[in-house]
């Protein structure tokens, strides 16, 4: 019988977690996204997932104003938006609040003001879209999840969460699907 350090199998372990987690996101991959079901749009009359076919669509899920994650990502996030706008990627911004304290629109306003959002913005309250695109697949580590939409509304990459900024691995493969999906017809 072969004895395993605890070293080892704490390796293992994780291994098999971080591929199980890859299987997961894979099942999601192909798939039509669901629609939005968010209110109080900022930046941006409301938007529904289906007028926004023919246009490449990254959604990101973000809170303030302690998220540090999501203040690492609003400058890439912005960058995106300001670079590929133009050639028909859409930044979409899904607020979902995290505080003890009583959501007030007003603050999420200001917090995508001092993210320098230009790009739209919803509350999605109760978290209803976040739970039913993510959250109810399984528990995930982070909340501030990432999904880019291809031209015909099918979800084509996911970051599970977390921070990504220019220059990193995330950000690196993230720019690169962004870039073929504007290429596709």
């Amino acid at each position: 019988m072969r004895s395993w350090s605890s070293a080892t199998l704490v390796c293992l372990l994780l291994a098999a977690a971080g591929r199980a987690g890859a299987e997961e996101l894979h099942e999601l991959i192909g798939r039509p996204a669901a629609g939005f079901s968010v209110e109080h749009w900022i930046n941006s009359p409301p938007l529904e997932l289906e007028q926004l076919r023919g246009q490449v669509v990254l959604v990101r899920f973000w809170t303030a104003p302690g998220c540090r994650f999501c203040r690492a990502t609003a400058p890439a996030l912005n960058d995106l938006h300001a670079r590929y706008a133009a050639r028909g990627l859409r930044v979409i911004g899904f607020y979902h609040h995290k505080s003890d304290a009583p959501l007030v629109p007003k603050d999420v306003e200001r917090y995508a003001r001092e993210f320098g959002f230009r790009f739209p913005v919803a509350i999605d309250p109760d978290w209803r879209t976040l739970r039913a695109w993510w959250l109810s697949k399984t528990d995930h580590r982070f909340t501030s999840v990432s999904f880019l939409i291809d031209r015909r509304g099918v979800i084509r990459h996911i970051h599970p969460g977390g921070q990504y900024v220019r220059g990193d691995t995330d950000h690196t493969r993230l720019e690169a699907m962004i870039e073929k999906l504007l290429d596709e017809p």
